[in-house]
């Protein structure tokens, strides 16, 4: 299935890097047992900020948006500098950074499945680009900290928020609904699902949880 590009301006897709790369330095930068410098939190940032749509590239084997552009680069270094110096001050607005996080799940899952369906990708593989474009920086974040991925824990529903989202804008495009209103369509359920299981805090079951269960039911 084919499919038109799911495009937003470049300020909003450039707001979303900085997000992430503002979460990346924070998140880095309270691993105090870690003892990064300041140098391993700026490229923390820019990792996560820029790793999904990196990941989304490679996958699609097509040129890298980050090296088209000079803003990319530019955006992600600053933002990361700002979260490392003022990590305070944005701990205090957790709140609103967590929602513009939700937002920007949304936007790089849209993103990546609409560039995938543009290129003739399958329906399932492209939901599978849109998840790892949108979850993809936090994953390498983990492993360049040689943390366990954050993504597989209880209370995570990253993945889950964003699989949702795409297979909807999936399903809506091949309908035939404009791909602008599917992609909304897949940032608003992503970002309300992700805002709900932290609110109320869901989750999917933990594997002990199961193998306990198969145990009653054996017993």
């Amino acid at each position: 299935m084919h499919t038109a590009l799911f495009t937003i301006p470049l300020w909003l897709d450039l707001t979303a890097v900085a997000i992430g790369a503002i979460q990346g330095a924070m998140f880095s930068g309270r691993l105090k047992e870690h003892r990064i410098d300041l140098l391993g939190v700026t490229i923390i940032g820019v990792v996560v900020g820029l790793g999904g749509g990196l990941l989304r590239d490679l996958l699609l084997n097509v040129p890298l948006a980050l090296i088209q552009t000079n803003w990319y680069l530019i955006v992600a270094t600053v933002a990361a500098i700002i979260g490392m110096l003022l990590q305070r001050a944005f701990a205090r607005l957790n709140p609103l950074i967590i929602a513009l996080d939700a937002v920007t799940i949304g936007l790089f899952g849209a993103i990546g499945t609409t560039k995938a369906l543009s290129v003739g990708v399958p329906v399932v593989p492209a939901v599978f680009v849109g998840v790892v474009a949108a979850v993809g920086g936090s994953i390498l974040r983990d492993m360049m900290l040689n943390l366990p991925i954050a993504l597989m824990h209880v209370g995570s529903l990253y993945a889950v928020a964003a699989g949702a989202g795409t297979i909807l804008l999936v399903a809506l495009a091949a309908a035939g609904i404009d791909i602008t209103i599917a992609g909304l369509a897949c940032v608003a359920v992503t970002t309300l699902i992700r805002l709900l299981a932290v609110r109320f805090g869901w989750s999917l079951p933990e594997q002990r949880a199961i193998g306990s269960w198969m145990r009653w039911r054996r017993a």
